[in-house]
């Protein structure tokens, strides 16, 4: 759905040569034009107007000088540095364009009809006049001659497989009847054909085919050859095929024209000779005859040069999309035979610029660029329409309505002339208005046709202004880049005085006569423009030369003036590269000119913005564009924080998983229009069809606009119809969404909407999740700090929908209940029973009966059977049971039973198949001493103690037998001291005593023992047993004070003290029993022996062969916190766990766990006490060992306090978490959550303890040791 838009012509009417031009040829290196005429070849310069060099031909006597030879063929050859002519004559001529001599390489005494060059320049085939064709290299030497008549059909011939006959076979529409038609004879070719023949060759350089007559017939046949020369295959009989000739570049097929008995068409022939498609020209049989046929270089425009009867010539370009041939542009060069053309040639190296030679030597260049013609509006008025030029219609779609694919349209627009520009209004509510220009005869007259497109379907026109611009236009298409300022005021862009100047022109009806448009201002600008952008919004018009300089018109001044384009710091702006497409748009505040080159490069002034860009649109601040890599990028540009350094990275980025602005297209596509305020995105295909996308970017921006003017059912019905999920309506902003349930239940209105709303709600928050808020949007706090969302959101429509028609919204009512978190199914079941017991009344109201089919709509059948048993309400347990799949053999016999049992029973039986078991305690409880054995059991099983004991008083039996039970399960469970304190306060003294004594708790094991009461002896024994178990524990004070007050055994008390390093206790034993000759034996080595363990350890600890026992030893010797968080653990399990420990971490070099093991042992010995150990030494005198052990000690200390970073480095625990989050895939969620499982597998093997606190708050030293 594009149109060929003219960027610029250029016309030169300086050259006069003799003679007239017969051929003509593009230099690609300079693009300077080679003319040949039947008197000299000129090399012209169409830029600077300038000849560049000349050379006779008649001179040497190529060509006679009373100008009866001709020139038959002329090409530039890039690699020989000169052109290569061919004449009638049969000469073929070099002229070198170095040195402008001339040089005959070759002549053919039958004279010479055409001349050919392979693409590659490495052929050329030469047709001479005893009709044969001669192939030669490129250096001129011949490879063969062959006749261009052949009687074969050539090495393609079709092969016939011998079944069948022509009578029955199938022959379409046509029927039978078609068997049985005889062939007709072949008709001659048209009086006016030049009888030359035509040589084409296919864009690779393979295949070349002629266009000849055909002796025997008169008419003109196509052969195909290859590159040896060798016949490949030969066309169908066509009648009425012309002369003229031309293969498609990209190979596919071959155009010709054809003369049918009622129309004249364009066909196509694949390269078997058969046909394969055709167009009709707009004109009746013999009305028209056509010169040539040329194919652009990139195979996407066809060229048809005819001339008139009774207008003269007229060069048409056409070109096709989803199998539709339009006319896209139409030169009429009017009657004087002097402004015909005689020469006309694609540029190589621009696929869309057309170089015409005229009679008179006139040089006229076209440049033209492809552009989509859409409405530029932006409210909801515009209809998105597209304009469409085909020939003298306008194929007009609107978009907003409908989505048509080409070549229908919503409605066309028939004028008598072909059209060659359309534009649109510019302004607010009326960009449905267009404007055309059309070319009639050789003078341009603007045609105005205005009329608000869509409001009815046959077009008609409000008005038709014309007006001739110059009485004698020299050239068609005089203006381009027609812009429709306002109502009265165009503006379009003309030739300068000079070829490197543009006049800007401003029309405007006149008042006496108000269909004609005159000039009211105009103004020569230094430079050719190339293109003028318009923005809806400011009004600024700009415009593009062809130098990539941007100008600013300012147009709404009395006099119009030009100013160079700034940016922000004042600085002149310009494209580096000239661009074929430009808008204008605002970036942070700042006007820019966007450009599209011809190389795909998209460029926002002088800043390259990203490359591979096929298209791109502005509509609502929003840049949309289609790239190479099959993407279509979306923008905010309204919303982006930051200026073209930002834009340039967004559009560089890769996105993301939840990235909105990137989606992929189709392989080719391009925008054909935007709908303003909408969702719509309409793609073309390269092979024409349309698709409308809904770009994720433009549906989330117009949801939240929606939302924030809360407008929920517009935004409900796009999020259903595009699947976007509805948790967005709550989670874009909580709070006001809480603030207006009710609007928001009006607005739908719909039980079914709401239904889905809450079935789709989850706890995820979609706005940092599945749709991120833009960049620069405020974070929206919970409505409900601390709640979960879904029972927010449900409660709150729960509460709104019972407040406005509980009978209405009883459906949702119920959704929202099971929908929870929690569901509350119980509720939902009871709500069906009242619908049961009192059915509505109001017309609409929804019956039990339907209320109990949507629960099973949504709750698993065996689910809400279940739970509608644990209503206890068996009306509502047979309704559920009716409505499921299940068999009435298997739930009505236990229905009967439980009906049969006692109400307490019953409800227990029920709750206990449901495993409630909280429940059933209670209803069993209820049930009478009879079925406390199975209250016992029941309370056994799960482990139901605490429940049971607030079921009974504590003065009941009942209660003692749970208690002693309770005891039992805690002993069982290595809490024996719990279980002792139940034991001794229900009266079972001996049993807590055995439980006091297993879990060491000494102090309550002597308060039972002196209640029992035990005798003395007994007495003494259990204090020696507890005793020997705290010092296993290494509690030796506690062991120490049972030994003396209890087993009366104060040196055993004493020696515990000792071994415990309890030095202060134990000389307070030592004194208070009189018994001071510990003091020589035992006190005083141990002192020694503790002094010399404290100071060795620190330094051999990693040397010692027995250093794993350290981890023990370091607590002997002083009383750790670490060996004290163990004291409620049995001596058993205790030294099972250290032996443990010891395999594990052993200290051993080259053990797995030695790193581990000396941290734990390090933390350990930092932990160790030692004042007391200083005031012991001091106190017998040994004060140079105290000394040592003070300095020692407190250089370790500092030693370790600096190593302490070392050995526990910060972030040594792995915290990290998995990875999830917007931009997380599967697959990476899973290697994170693999990765955090790896480690937890050893994490009990191999822990790695916290770094251990230094206590340099604690005043260790002596001040009479410094």
């Amino acid at each position: 759905m594009r149109n060929l838009k003219l960027l610029k012509s250029l016309r030169n009417s300086e050259l006069q040569g003799p003679g007239s031009p017969q051929c003509f040829s593009i230099r690609a290196d300079t693009g300077s034009l080679l003319i040949a005429s039947q008197f000299s070849i000129t090399e012209f310069d169409p830029l600077t107007a300038q000849v560049v060099r000349e050379a006779s031909l008649t001179a040497d006597g190529f060509l006679s000088e009373d100008g009866s030879g001709g020139v038959v063929g002329l090409q530039d050859l890039a690699e020989l540095q000169s052109a290569c002519l061919a004449t009638a004559e049969g000469d073929v001529v070099l002229f070198n364009l170095n040195t402008g001599q001339l040089e005959c390489v070759g002549s053919v005494d039958s004279g010479l009809t055409s001349m050919s060059w392979s693409p590659d320049e490495e052929l050329v085939i030469l047709t001479t006049g005893q009709e044969t064709f001669i192939m030669m290299t490129k250096d001129f030497e011949p490879i063969t001659e062959v006749g261009i008549h052949q009687d074969d059909f050539g090495e393609g011939k079709f092969i016939t497989v011998g079944w069948g006959k022509k009578e029955t076979q199938f022959h379409g529409s046509e029927g039978k009847q078609a068997a049985r038609r005889k062939v007709q004879e072949a008709q001659p070719a048209v009086a006016w054909d030049d009888r030359r023949p035509r040589v084409t060759w296919r864009g690779d350089g393979q295949l070349f085919a002629i266009s000849a007559i055909c002796p025997q017939t008169g008419g003109r046949k196509v052969r195909v050859w290859n590159r040896e020369g060798v016949l490949q295959a030969t066309s169908e009989p066509v009648n009425g095929l012309e002369q003229a000739l031309c293969w498609k570049p990209s190979g596919s097929l071959i155009a010709s024209s054809q003369r049918h008995p009622n129309k004249h068409s364009v066909v196509f022939m694949e390269k078997n000779g058969l046909l394969h498609g055709d167009f009709t020209l707009p004109f009746s049989k013999d009305q028209a005859k056509v010169k040539e046929l040329l194919w652009n270089p990139d195979s996407t425009v066809l060229a048809v040069w005819l001339e008139e009867l009774s207008c003269g010539d007229d060069v048409q370009l056409w070109a096709v999309g989803n199998y539709h041939w339009y006319l896209k542009q139409s030169l009429d060069f009017g009657r004087d035979p002097q402004k015909a053309p005689v020469c006309i040639c694609w540029d190589p190296e621009r696929p869309l610029q057309l170089h015409v030679v005229t009679s008179s030597w006139n040089s006229i260049t076209y440049s033209w660029g492809w552009t989509t013609e859409r409405s530029p509006g932006l409210d909801v008025t515009d209809n998105a329409s597209v304009a469409v030029i085909d020939g003298d219609k306008v194929l007009v779609t609107t978009f907003r309505q409908c989505v048509v694919p080409p070549p229908m349209c919503s409605f066309e627009l028939q004028l008598k002339s072909p059209i060659n520009q359309v534009t649109f209004l510019c302004r607010p509510e009326g960009t449905n208005q267009i404007k055309m220009d059309t070319i009639l005869n050789r003078d341009a007259l603007i045609r105005s046709c205005d009329r608000k497109l869509g409001q009815s379907a046959s077009p008609s026109c409000l008005f038709l202004v014309s007006c001739r611009l110059t009485p004698a236009q020299e050239q068609p298409l005089a203006l381009r880049q027609l812009l429709w300022l306002q109502d009265e005021l165009f503006l379009a862009v003309g030739a300068g005085l000079l070829p490197t100047s543009s006049t800007i022109l401003m029309l405007h009806p006149i008042q006496d006569a108000d269909d004609t448009l005159a000039v009211r201002s105009e103004m020569e600008v230094d430079g050719v423009v190339v293109g003028v952008a318009h923005s809806f919004q400011t009004g600024t018009v700009a415009l593009e030369l062809e130098d990539g300089q941007i100008k600013k018109l300012l147009w709404d001044c009395p006099e119009l003036s030009v100013e160079d384009w700034r940016d922000s710091s004042g600085c002149s702006v310009s494209f580096p590269v000239p661009c074929i497409q430009t808008a204008l748009c605002s970036i942070s505040g700042t006007e820019y000119l966007l450009g599209l080159t011809d190389r795909s490069h998209l460029y926002a002034g002088d800043t390259e913005l990203a490359s591979g860009v096929c298209s791109f649109a502005i509509c609502d601040n929003f840049l949309l564009l289609t790239t190479h890599s099959h993407t279509c990028r979306c923008l905010q540009l309204i919303k982006l924080t930051f200026d073209l350094s930002g834009l340039q990275a967004a559009l560089a980025s890769d996105g993301g998983q939840n990235d909105e602005t990137l989606r992929h297209v189709e392989r080719g596509s391009r925008i054909v229009t935007v709908v303003p305020q909408d969702t719509r995105v309409v793609l073309q295909m390269p092979r024409g069809n349309l698709e409308t996308i809904h770009h994720r970017a433009l549906v989330l921006a117009q949801l939240r606009k929606w939302l924030d003017g809360l407008k929920f059912r517009e935004a409900f019905e796009c999020m259903r119809k595009l699947r976007i999920n509805l948790n967005l309506i709550y989670d874009h902003n909580p709070k006001v969404f809480l603030e207006n349930v009710a609007s928001f239940i009006q607005q739908l209105n719909s039980i079914n909407h709401i239904n889905l709303f809450l079935t789709e709600l989850k706890e995820e928050d979609t706005t940092s999740s599945m749709y991120p808020r833009p960049d620069g949007s405020p974070v929206q706090p919970q409505a409900a700090p601390g709640q979960k969302k879904v029972d927010v959101v449900c409660d709150a429509l729960r509460t709104t929908m019972e407040s406005m028609d509980p009978n209405k919204f009883s459906l949702s009512i119920l959704t929202a209940h099971v929908k929870k978190t929690v569901p509350e199914l119980e509720i939902a079941l009871q709500k069906v029973h009242e619908l049961r017991e009192n059915p509505p009344e109001a017309p609409g109201g929804v019956s039990a009966e339907e209320a109990l089919k949507y629960l099973l709509f949504l709750v698993n059948v065996n689910d809400l059977y279940e739970h509608s048993l644990g209503t206890y309400d068996f009306d509502l347990v047979l309704m559920v049971a009716e409505k499921s799949q299940k068999d009435p053999k298997e739930y009505l016999p236990f229905l009967n039973m439980l009906k049969s049992l006692e109400p307490n029973y019953q409800r227990y039986t029920i709750d206990r198949h449901l495993k409630r078991y909280r429940k059933a305690l209670v209803h069993l409880s209820k049930c009478g001493q009879e079925h406390f054995t199975e209250v016992l059991q029941l309370v056994k099983e799960q482990k139901l103690y605490s429940e049971a004991l607030r079921l009974y008083p504590a003065d009941s039996p009942q209660y003692k037998f749970l208690s002693c039970a309770y005891a039992e399960h805690l002993v069982e469970q290595q809490r024996a001291e719990e279980g002792g304190l139940l034991l001794w306060r229900c009266g079972e003294p001996v049993r807590a005593l055995q439980a006091f004594t297993s879990s060491s708790s000494w102090r309550n094991a002597i308060c039972v023992a002196q209640q029992i009461p035990l005798p003395p002896d007994q007495l003494a024994l259990l204090a020696r047993d507890l005793a020997e178990k705290l010092t296993e524990q290494r509690r030796y004070s506690e062991a120490a004070l049972l030994l003396d007050q209890y087993a009366k055994d104060c040196e055993e008390a004493i020696l515990a003290l000792i071994t415990g390093g309890v030095w202060e206790e134990a000389l307070r034993l030592i004194y208070m029993h009189k018994r001071q000759d510990i003091t020589e034996t035992n006190l005083k080595p141990a002192l020694l022996e503790g002094k010399n363990s404290t100071a060795l350890l620190p330094m051999e600890t990693t040397h010692c062969p027995d250093a794993e026992l350290y981890s023990e030893a370091s607590s002997v010797i002083t009383a750790s916190k670490y060996s004290q968080s163990n004291s409620r653990i049995s001596s058993r399990s205790s030294k099972n766990r250290r032996k443990a420990e010891r395999k594990k971490l052993s200290l051993k070099e080259g053990s797995p766990m030695e790193d581990k093991a000396l941290m734990h042992v390090i933390g350990e010995i930092i932990t160790t006490e030692i004042h007391g150990l200083l005031r012991a030494l001091v106190l017998f005198q040994f004060d140079k060992q105290a000394e040592k052990l003070q300095r020692v000690y407190d250089e370790a200390l500092q030693m370790m306090e600096g190593s302490v970073l070392e050995v526990w480095p910060e972030g040594l625990q792995n915290t990290s978490a998995p990875v999830t989050g917007p931009n997380s895939t599967a697959n990476s969620i899973m290697a994170s959550f693999q990765q955090q499982q790896k480690p937890a597998a050893s994490q009990q093997d191999a822990e790695v303890p916290a770094a251990p606190k230094m206590r340099n708050g604690i005043k260790w030293k002596l001040t009479i040791l410094k």
